[in-house]
């Protein structure tokens, strides 16, 4: 066993060796990019230290129902990008609730969009202060935040989904999109996967008989046209959340029209990737990220 100095030295010389690396990035908390009543958006931001940039940037956002999760699921991922040569982002949004004194539903669809929009609005309007290149930026997301990174891809403006959370006249469409097992088509995806039925009938306020247009708005596959960007969708096979199915009838929509989808389907993978697995799709992420927006 080693003496108390010895271990004392193995530590200082990991925490050396932390902050040594940690020196090649700057990492910012905590940065309010909208407000909602009293609610405070939140996004942390990760750079490079050295550079003039500007850098293409990646917004990350987490999944969780619509209703859980929380940004900080994507700190490590946002740290790497940075050390590729990325800005990154990870970012808050409001989560489906319910009221516990009248059972009312609480920031339903399309609450979610609306804050995501406003945060790449809000990249944008800070792009000179973060060294941001506003013409490249991607979206990353898994299961729920894949359907909210789908979203920002597939919509315009004309789509109605901007919301007024700030920053009008920056665009919040993005460059490229990379899908980890995100929905695609909700009211399919209502009667295919009964493990979160729960979780669309708390976005969509109702079932797809009792809030058609809610699904039908909320349905990243509805809004396809010609100029989306880059998709890259990454898919397990025995997925018993977000069927493959779902990553299929994306795939043909976006392929009838001419926009460049890679599907990856990944064998005996379920909702989330085993170690392996995850090396390979995060792998796929980072060279599809390069390709086109650079870093």
């Amino acid at each position: 066993m080693p003496t108390v100095a010895a271990a004392s030295l193995v530590m200082l010389s990991l925490l050396l060796g932390s902050v040594e690396a940690d020196e090649a990035i700057k990492v910012t908390p905590n940065l309010t990019y909208a407000k909602v009543g009293e609610v405070r958006l939140q996004l942390d931001l990760a750079r490079p230290a050295e550079g003039n940039g500007p850098f293409p940037c990646i917004v990350f956002i987490h999944g969780g129902g619509w209703a859980g999760g929380n940004r900080h699921a994507f700190r490590n991922q946002m740290e790497a990008a940075a050390r590729r040569g990325y800005v990154a982002a990870t970012i808050s949004y409001r989560l489906t609730q319910t009221d516990p004194t009248t059972r009312a539903p609480q920031s339903p669809f399309p609450a979610q969009i609306h804050d995501c929009k406003a945060a790449v609005r809000w990249l944008r309007a800070h792009a000179a202060e973060y060294r941001i290149d506003p013409r490249r930026i991607a979206a990353v997301g898994a299961s729920a935040g894949g359907h909210l990174s789908l979203l920002l891809g597939l919509t315009s403006a004309d789509d109605q989904l901007e919301g007024d959370l700030g920053n009008p006249g920056e665009s919040s469409r993005v460059q490229a999109v990379v899908n980890y097992f995100g929905p695609t088509d909700l009211a399919s995806l209502y009667r295919s996967a009964p493990a979160v039925v729960g979780m669309l009938k708390a976005l969509c306020v109702g079932t797809p008989e009792e809030a058609a247009a809610a699904y039908d708005l909320a349905s990243p596959i509805n809004y396809v046209t010609a100029d989306d960007p880059p998709i890259l969708t990454l898919q397990g096979d025995i997925d018993k959340i977000v069927p493959m199915e779902q990553a299929r009838l994306l795939d043909a929509r976006l392929q009838e029209v001419g926009v460049k989808h890679s599907l990856r389907v990944f064998p005996g993978q379920g909702h989330g990737f085993d170690g392996e697995t995850t090396k390979a799709a995060d792998s796929a992420a980072w060279e599809f990220l390069a390709e086109h927006l650079g870093g």
